[in-house]
């Protein structure tokens, strides 16, 4: 029977600044240079990375965006809820788990620039995903949201904003 901790140690995962833990288990040897990437991007890249993910309720992964897809994988546990803003306004609810019943998805997609926030929902649980990115994950593509610019540009959602953002100080939208 797999539990977080026994996760953790196992995989070796360490915290994550966004929220939970990881380890980064792929970093493909080739890069793509950055005259064959958009220009969002201010170097090479590697082709692809690949992390362990790991969240334990009541925690969560904030608030943040990369510049590349990120595709998640459901490996274990319960599923994740990841919420997604997209940069024309709107916001979609993504179901990442094995239980199809219910509409989630065991692989799934988040677009290269939209702010999103994942947690699971279940008291008590855990669960255990893996992220592939492509062009390749560098911390220089990764920014946690400021939780009033968030809400300043997504009004509409400052419920979910406020209760998925990280602050030093606790400041309401």
């Amino acid at each position: 029977m797999n539990s977080a901790p026994r996760l953790i140690e196992a995989l070796k995962l360490e915290p994550h600044p966004e929220g939970g833990f990881f380890r980064e288990t792929y970093r493909s040897a080739e890069l793509i240079d950055i005259t064959a990437l958009p220009g969002r991007y201010a170097g090479d890249r590697c082709f692809s990375t690949a992390i362990y993910f790991l969240l334990e309720h009541p925690d969560f992964s904030a608030f943040h965006r990369i510049r590349s897809d990120e595709l998640w994988h459901h490996y274990d546990g319960a599923g994740i809820t990841i919420h997604v803003l997209s940069q024309d306004g709107s916001y979609r609810c993504l179901g990442l788990g094995n239980d199809m019943e219910s509409g989630r998805q065991p692989q799934l997609t988040v677009p290269a620039g939209c702010w999103f926030a994942a947690e699971t929902m279940l008291p008590g649980s855990y669960s255990l995903a893996g992220c592939t990115v492509s062009p390749g994950f560098d911390f220089h593509d990764f920014e946690m949201a400021d939780r009033q610019e968030l809400c300043r540009i997504y009004p509409a959602h400052k419920s979910l904003i406020e209760r998925l953002t990280r602050e030093a100080r606790d400041v309401s939208c």
